[in-house]
């Protein structure tokens, strides 16, 4: 391309991180809570966060579930998002999409029932939880 490998290196690295973060935003955008559940979701986050770092504390649950909530609690805590916080709506969808989609994946490996647990809100946010990550439907026979 340039002639220089240091500088086709550079160029190749910048390309596949502006494609991942495509990638990354489609994948939020095909992920994200439908209708008014966002907004939902943004009014729970300090209750949710609460519950990741409970939940990750918990040494009854799975290892490989507590490193996935390890890795989400360092994720929240990383100043730099896939969508910047500073947009509006947007910059703080991606956390709760995040946080979204792991929940969901650490209810199918621990159970509905360790989150319902270690749930530090009122019954009432715990609903709207549920029905957020889709906790409260039956999982899907295979």
């Amino acid at each position: 391309m340039t002639g220089s490998w240091g500088w086709d290196l550079l160029i190749g690295l910048a390309v596949a991180l502006v494609a991942t973060w495509l990638v990354l935003l489609i994948a939020l955008a095909i992920a994200r809570p439908r209708g008014g559940l966002l907004r939902e979701a943004l009014r729970l986050l300090p209750d949710v966060l609460r519950l990741v770092h409970r939940l990750a504390a918990d040494r009854d649950l799975p290892r490989g579930v507590r490193v996935r909530l390890a890795l989400l609690l360092a994720y929240l805590a990383f100043p730099l998002d896939v969508v910047p916080d500073f947009i509006p709506v947007l910059g703080y969808a991606d956390d709760a999409i995040i946080v979204t989609a792991v929940l969901r994946s650490v209810v199918r490996r621990a159970g509905l029932e360790a989150v319902r647990r270690h749930w530090p809100g009122t019954d009432d946010g715990f609903t709207v939880l549920a029905r957020l990550t889709g906790l409260d439907k039956p999982p899907a026979d295979m």
